[in-house]
């Protein structure tokens, strides 16, 4: 059984997780990867997952069949288990039991290996998706906090080639989302808006770090960018939980992230990227939608990072936030 171990040094957590060890080596090799001969996330092949928790289907079609447009399965080397018990060991050394989720999202049954394939209906079926899970977890009061993340390609730390997305519930709060919810909360109260509605006005007003706009969602390059060409999407509307969306407020960030993917991908080629969905705090208390808005933000990995980054919590980022932008627009250089 996991555990999730409190570090008091650092007041942070970390999860000790055996069976992750399991899991299988993702070859970076391009016509393997490019083929899917026996991958387990490929239609027809349903019987290599665990049984899915939900998926995307039309209904004359049955589940763990083929006809899905997109299916939710546990992790099989999961790191934590909505089996375990929910409980909290306090004293010199405190621990939780190893409690909470810990889902793959599969995130189409073709074989793509990068998001820049995916078509304007795959992308909805994706947000569709994601926003039923977090909507169907919210209803567990034991989970207060869920990770929505993809790690694509090998330098991102990706163990399957074939697009998927993970999800991981906690029965805590990390230390990173607790300081960017009181930030947000401090700066509510005494701006009386939301803080990410303040800086979507100041790039909209320069533009230099702006890249497109749709419907009621932008993409920038944030100020003060740790990766090289990282790209954040967000709105200035007061939309703080993903499991709040319309589904025309879908179709909106389905046209925007797919139009930044390709632009991405017009610049850098096929580049390894790490792509998180924030989901504020689940407790009726916290993670409101007035002090805290909907993010995505993208962090290619094109640049490794050493020892100052890792000891210091400090990126070095060799690209201008603002250079990335212009090229990202589609504007030469110089």
């Amino acid at each position: 059984m996991s555990e999730i171990r409190y570090d008091s040094l650092n007041d942070t957590h970390v999860l000790i997780a055996q069976e992750r060890l399991h899991r299988p080596d993702f070859s970076p090799n391009k016509e393997e990867n490019s083929s899917g001969k026996g991958c387990p996330f490929c239609e027809g092949n349903e019987a290599m997952t665990p049984k899915e928790i939900f998926a995307i289907r039309p209904p004359e079609t049955f589940a763990n069949q083929k006809g899905w447009q997109t299916r939710v399965v546990p992790n099989l080397y999961k790191a934590l288990a909505i089996e375990a018990p929910h409980q909290l060991h306090k004293g010199s050394f405190e621990y939780w039991d190893g409690f909470g989720a810990h889902e793959v999202i599969i995130d189409t049954p073709l074989h793509h290996t990068s998001m820049s394939q995916w078509s304007h209906e795959e992308m909805v079926a994706w947000f569709k998706t994601l926003r039923q899970r977090v909507e169907d977890l919210r209803r567990d009061h034991r989970i207060t906090f869920i990770s929505l993340f993809k790690n694509e390609g090998f330098d991102a730390g990706a163990t399957m080639a074939h697009c998927h997305t993970q999800l991981i519930a906690l029965p805590f709060i990390p230390k990173k989302q607790r300081e960017m919810n009181r930030i947000c909360h401090e700066y509510f109260e005494k701006h009386h808006k939301a803080l990410m509605e303040s800086i979507l006005q100041d790039e909209e007003f320069h533009r230099i770090r702006m890249i497109e706009s749709f419907g009621e969602f932008s993409a920038f390059c944030p100020y003060a960018s740790g990766f090289a060409f990282e790209v954040m999407i967000s709105s200035k509307k007061c939309i703080g939980q993903i499991d709040t969306l319309s589904d025309e407020s879908i179709l909106q960030l389905s046209t925007l992230l797919i139009s930044v993917i390709q632009k991405m991908h017009s610049q850098l080629g096929e580049f390894a990227f790490n792509l998180s969905v924030s989901t504020p705090p689940l407790g009726e208390d916290i993670g409101d939608c007035e002090s805290q808005r909907l993010m995505i933000r993208i962090l290619p990995r094109i640049y490794r990072f050493g020892g100052f980054e890792v000891s210091s919590e400090i990126m070095i980022n060799p690209v201008e936030p603002e250079l990335a932008a212009k090229l990202l627009r589609g504007e030469k250089h110089g």
